[in-house]
């Protein structure tokens, strides 16, 4: 079996490999080697500590429910929670947690109908709540059910009571992972 090396083990063992060969005697622990600029000194703020999160940074955000074009639970208008999937890191700190609240909202829905219609809804995510602390979001998604307008076709061709085929509704289900920007912006602490 063949192990893949990162370039931070590879430089690990060769400064290990140095030590030893030059006969320092104390060879280097990871904890004293310097890291990599590309590997971040830090991966969480203090609580003092201020970061700007730049205008249009991506979010990514995880449905905590289903939402359904089923029935009339759902209208336009009607708020939803989400969650951000993955921590949001700048310059290697990080400036929102995994796990952190956020709002989206229905701004379209239309039910399924006759004739193979399917149902359609649209959303955007609106805001994440950082420890209260409002940071506005874009992100806008469309989601269609799957239409049965061949089957509803046929059921007009070969008998008139069967023309009520109707198309499924849209569902956007509960862990599905969807993308925001952040509007502007904004510092947190």
């Amino acid at each position: 079996m063949t192990k893949r090396l990162d370039k931070t083990s590879i430089r690990l063992y060769a400064v290990i490999a140095l030590t030893s060969v030059l006969g320092t005697g104390v060879p280097l622990s990871a904890q004293q080697m310097p890291l990599p600029s590309d590997q971040p000194a830090s991966t969480s703020r203090s609580s003092s500590q201020q970061v700007v999160i730049p205008s249009n940074t991506e979010v990514i955000l995880r449905m905590s429910d289903e939402l359904s074009s089923k029935g009339d639970q759902i209208k336009v208008g009607h708020t939803f929670r989400l969650t951000v999937a993955y921590d949001v890191r700048i310059n290697g700190v990080t400036a929102i947690p995994s796990g952190t609240p956020a709002i989206g909202e229905v701004t379209m829905r239309t039910g399924k109908g006759v004739f193979g219609k399917s149902g359609k809804m649209e959303i955007a995510l609106r805001r994440i709540d950082l420890n209260g602390q409002i940071i506005p979001i874009d992100g806008k998604f469309r989601q269609e059910g799957e239409g049965n307008t061949v089957a509803a076709l046929g059921a007009v061709f070969f008998a008139a009571g069967l023309m009520f085929v109707t198309g499924k509704s849209a569902v956007i289900p509960r862990g599905r992972e969807l993308t925001g920007y952040t509007q502007s912006a904004v510092t947190v602490q």
